[in-house]
């Protein structure tokens, strides 16, 4: 039986590829021509945003915006038709014709999905690409600011603060990140224990459904706003633009970043931040970067902690607090450097040798992420025990030098408490003391021992279970990890199958997406490995 069962998975597994080279060489003349015929007297604007393989141009706009090029082998499953729209009735014709001829969507505003789902499938599909729509238009005076999903958080930042040096939006750090992904999953950052979420701070948005209605809030109803401000991307339809509230910042803020490692007490110190860092007051960002170096006293490779803030105001009143709430760090005076917020963006961008310019830079230049990489997270609720610390030392201390291993840990606290779970399908707030973001990277040579390296974040992972969230064990949307669980890609996925992924990133709230989901987009139009799926699907 087991024999039949493998034979039977393998001729499926024929069957389904057979069909994408069958659906591949009937459907592409067809949506090509759906295309052109969706609006006749417009047919000639979609020359200039469709993009096929025979175009020479093809392959530079797809590995334009790749972030993790693990996803861009020469086996990974590529595009029939890239759209770039122009304008709105781009992305309508787009959505009918690819109903009407059985192809997947893939929408991609920066290209940081973690897994490659905004620009891969496993059947025939199609890449909208919002790279031109992506228009900042700010009202001071209102505090407002009507932003295009295809936009950057750079280039965000940077238009807001060419109208204002303090206004600014509660969003992610990396400039790079496309806001509409980012809005889609929840969007922490350097204030977001100050002011939440990105989501938190949306009040409108405009978004074209299954249909191709192109809705408001008004029009779309509060179920669905809510679903889309932090359910994850692709699942209820691609969402042009977000109404967003802009926040305040002081003329300076101060930023320290020092390093210890485990021979200048990194465990003790670690430890020690747990209990501080989520009870700072809600004007300071705090992290700690764990990664390895060759700087202990004998030469050896050693584990390196490195503890960085950002305060929104000066040195004079920042030190005095770490020195009271944190003595054990050793902080003098010539740690704490005070700038304006946009320097700091560029400071935590890896960039402060640039000018505020670089911010609208789209390309992954100065990156500081690696080529390749796989990424986990983890919300801790009680602070792990130093013994637990001394424990996870081994394991980064193994990774070889083709390898970049870096874990993140992001204090929460601040507003977060007082923000409901159920405010927003992001559920990560009362309770959590901080995010850990795990990450191992490798250089583009190493592409052939990337196994190697994902089977090392497993381990990882898998010993860090004893000391986070649990039933479930929770994870951020945003950082997309298949490892959890994931949806068919040829069949249909059930309610308990999408839910045992879908608690991880969403707690209770899942049900509620499943919900919207059902009434909004009953036909499962928008999905992918880790959409939404309809109850009744």
């Amino acid at each position: 039986m087991e024999s039949l069962n493998r034979s039977l998975s393998l001729l499926f597994i024929v069957v389904c590829s057979l069909s994408w080279v069958s659906a591949s060489a009937n459907s592409h003349d067809d949506f090509l021509e759906c295309l052109y015929s969706y609006h006749p007297k417009e047919s000639s604007s979609f020359t200039q945003v469709i993009y096929t393989e025979t175009n020479s141009s093809y392959s530079a706009v797809l590995d334009s915006s790749i972030r993790n090029h693990r996803f861009s082998m020469p086996n990974t499953p590529k595009p029939l038709v890239i759209v770039i729209p122009l304008n709105i009735s781009h992305v309508q014709a787009t959505i009918h014709c690819s109903k009407k001829h059985g192809l997947q969507i893939r929408t991609r505003s920066g290209g940081h999905d973690f897994e490659g789902l905004s620009y891969v499938s496993h059947v025939p599909f199609v890449v909208i690409d919002l790279v031109n729509l992506r228009s900042v238009d700010v009202d001071v005076e209102n505090e407002e600011a009507w932003v295009q999903s295809g936009a950057t958080v750079g280039e965000v930042f940077y238009r807001i603060n060419e109208r204002s040096t303090n206004l600014t939006f509660a969003a992610a750090v990396v400039r790079t990140v496309g806001i509409g992904g980012l809005i889609s999953g929840g969007g922490d950052g350097l204030l977001f224990r100050k002011y939440g979420l990105s989501v938190d701070n949306v009040i409108d948005a405009q978004l074209v459904d299954a249909n191709g209605r192109v809705l408001d809030r008004r029009s779309m109803g509060e179920d669905l706003f809510w679903a889309i401000r932090g359910g994850g991307g692709g699942s209820f339809g691609i969402v042009i633009s977000w109404k967003i509230k802009l926040v305040h910042v002081p003329s300076t803020v101060t930023v320290f970043s020092v390093g210890r490692t485990l021979e200048q007490n990194a465990t003790q110190l670690l430890h020690r931040w747990q209990y501080v860092a989520p009870n700072l007051p809600n004007d300071v960002y705090s992290l700690v970067a764990i990664s390895t170096t060759n700087a202990s006293e004998n030469g050896a490779k050693t584990v390196l902690a490195t503890f960085t803030s950002l305060f929104q105001g000066d040195a004079n009143e920042f030190i005095p607090l770490m020195q009271e709430r944190f003595p054990e760090l050793g902080l003098v005076k010539e740690d704490f450097i005070e700038m304006t917020w946009i320097e700091s963006l560029l400071l935590m961008n890896g960039v402060s040798n640039e000018t505020s310019e670089i911010l609208l830079d789209r390309s992954n230049r100065y990156s500081l992420l690696p080529p390749s990489f796989k990424s986990k997270s983890d919300y801790v609720r009680e602070p792990m025990p130093e013994i637990a610390l001394q424990g996870l030392w081994p394991q980064l201390l193994e990774v070889d030098e083709g390898g970049i291993a870096v874990q993140n840990f992001i204090a929460y606290g601040g507003i977060m408490e007082e923000i409901s779970e159920t405010e927003t399908p992001f559920p990560h707030r009362k309770g959590t003391l901080y995010k850990i973001n795990y990450n191992i990277g490798w250089l583009e040579e190493e592409n052939n021992n990337s196994q190697r390296y994902i089977s090392w974040m497993r381990k990882l992972y898998s010993y860090m279970g004893p000391f986070v969230s649990k039933s479930p064990r929770e994870a951020y949307v945003n950082y997309r990890d298949l490892d959890i669980g994931r949806n068919n890609y040829y069949g249909k996925t059930s309610y308990k199958q999408a839910s045992i992924w879908g608690r991880k990133y969403f707690k209770n709230n899942f049900d509620r997406l499943v919900y919207v989901k059902t009434k909004t987009d009953p036909k499962n139009f928008f999905k992918h490995e880790q959409s939404i799926p309809p109850r009744f699907h």
